[in-house]
């Protein structure tokens, strides 16, 4: 594979979302977030347990789509809506920039990336141990996206979660499935002890393509992954 090209990212802040973009259509991934945020919380307003339920919940009559979007994921993964929400906003932005005209569109939005790529690029995976942080990266083709690479953590960020997985890393097509899944993959990790039941509950939910988990010294993988390397220690 040919070495990635050099891109230059750009930060985007809306609340407390904070997002990486890489994309020649900056203004419609910005526009979209804040358009979907906009409808979100109008939701939010009207049905207060969509955001406060850490499980699946029906929808109200005439939920908007990245609410069905964010209860259709949490449903196959078992967790809250909002545990898909930083997934689903990713990809609707990359997928507004494309609609733009964009030959490629990376969204990074909070550890949670959709990606459609024109060239090879290198997704970076804070583990948060001693011994691999950041050392390990996924190296990815464009014939492999559109992707979504979503990740959660016990020990690291402001997400909630019931476990202490170092790093928990879903790869699939959607993202706002990878996103739910992720935080359910990091609720099964107590111990190393839970690594192979956790790898092998995730990878069984149907859109899921691959599944990478960190708990202390032990590296578990399932499913189909982009090829993972090694980064300068």
């Amino acid at each position: 594979m040919p070495e990635p090209r050099r891109r230059i990212y750009r930060t985007f802040t809306h609340h407390e979302a904070v997002l990486r973009i890489c994309c020649d259509q900056f203004d419609a991934v910005a526009g979209e977030i804040v358009r979907q945020r906009r409808i979100l919380e109008e939701y939010l307003a009207r049905h207060p347990q969509f955001q406060s339920t850490l499980e699946p919940i029906e929808l109200l009559t005439e939920a908007p789509e990245i609410a069905r979007h964010m209860a259709w994921a949490a449903r196959r993964a078992g967790v809250g809506p909002m545990a898909a929400v930083a997934g689903a906003m990713a990809q609707r932005a990359a997928e507004a920039a494309l609609a733009a005209g964009a030959p490629e569109a990376i969204v990074d939005n909070g550890g949670d990336i959709y990606l459609k790529a024109a060239a090879p690029v290198v997704v970076a995976l804070g583990t948060g141990t001693a011994d691999l942080a950041d050392r390990l990266a996924f190296s990815i083709g464009p014939e492999e996206t559109p992707l979504a690479i979503c990740s959660s953590s016990g020990k690291m960020g402001h997400s909630m979660s019931f476990g202490q997985c170092d790093l928990a890393t879903i790869v699939a097509k959607d993202a706002a499935l990878a996103d739910a899944a992720a935080t359910q993959a990091a609720n099964f990790v107590k111990t190393v002890d839970d690594v192979d039941a956790a790898l092998e509950r995730i990878l069984g939910i149907e859109g899921i393509t691959g599944v990478l988990l960190v708990k202390d010294d032990r590296i578990g993988l399932a499913g189909h992954l982009p090829q993972l390397i090694k980064t300068q220690p």
